[in-house]
């Protein structure tokens, strides 16, 4: 708590200086909290404090029990509002790299939660070019380079983070490569309602839209996806009619089970139902 203090200091008192803070596993997130509620999130409402600390919070599924598997991503959406923060949880090194480019150089001075699995820096799907890092910007909505023929698309998977490399391993297992697209919402607030229906009206006749999370259905994004994505998305393109529906692990009282066998059970059956 005392050291997430200090760096929201720095960040105050130095808005030229590009400020991280990462916590070892999501629950150390916990400790801070004080901090995080009464200033990160809400300084600019309540002390009118201008900040642009950055927390990097280890969150993902890894079957390592319940303390290491979360940092409260549900939290960070629920206390989400007027711009006051951004939420991000980027999937390839290039969109992160420009991520923290943007938060150092934007105009736009404001806190940034990233939620960042330790796997991912292991696992050979998520990487990036070194022209990606040289050239482009930070996108908040990542396509599916892998689908040539939108036409033969029949099911759309939106999700953010790790989960999609173990969508894209399981779609080719089951022998859907081209036929379901996996859409990446690399920032999960404020919406990127625009960039997101510029990708979806690649796919004619789309009607279900599919969101896929590691996290049991009352944490993680979907609860603030079931309450504004779907609004945003008819509101953007009301002749569409897409409709929205989860596939997460079932409700939960703890962050995730603390059997390592147990959770491969769950994420087999999840991206069977993902991929139903």
């Amino acid at each position: 708590q005392a050291v997430v203090g200090f760096e929201y200091g720095y960040s105050v008192a130095s808005p030229e200086a590009l400020v991280l803070w990462e916590a070892q596993f999501g629950d150390f997130a916990n400790g801070a909290q004080t901090i995080i509620d009464e200033f990160i999130v809400s300084g600019q409402a309540k002390w009118t404090q201008q900040s642009g600390v950055v927390l990097l919070l280890p969150h993902g599924y890894e079957g390592q029990g319940p303390d290491h598997s979360s940092a409260r991503l549900e939290r960070f959406l629920q206390l989400a509002a007027e711009d006051a923060f951004t939420v991000a949880q980027p999937s390839n090194p290039a969109n992160y790299f420009h991520m923290l480019r943007q938060q150092a150089l934007g105009e736009l001075h404001r806190p940034l939660i990233v939620m960042t699995p330790k796997s991912m820096l292991r696992n050979k799907l998520a990487v990036s070019d070194p022209s990606e890092f040289t050239q482009g910007s930070w996108k908040p909505v990542l396509n599916d380079p892998t689908i040539e023929d939108p036409s033969k698309v029949t099911s759309v998977l939106l999700c953010s983070g790790k989960i999609r490399w173990d969508l894209a391993n399981a779609r080719s297992q089951a022998g859907k490569d081209g036929h379901v697209a996996i859409i990446a919402v690399e920032r999960l607030y404020p919406l990127p309602t625009k960039d997101l229906v510029k990708q979806l009206n690649r796919f004619d006749g789309l009607h279900e839209l599919r969101w896929v999370q590691d996290e049991p259905a009352n944490q993680g994004a979907w609860p603030f996806m079931a309450l504004n994505l779907q609004e945003r998305l008819a509101e953007a393109e009301p002749s569409k009619n897409w409709r929205l529906t989860e596939i997460t692990r079932p409700e939960s009282s703890a962050p995730s089970v603390g059997s390592a066998s147990i959770h491969l059970q769950q994420q087999r059956a999840l991206m069977e139902a993902a991929l139903a």
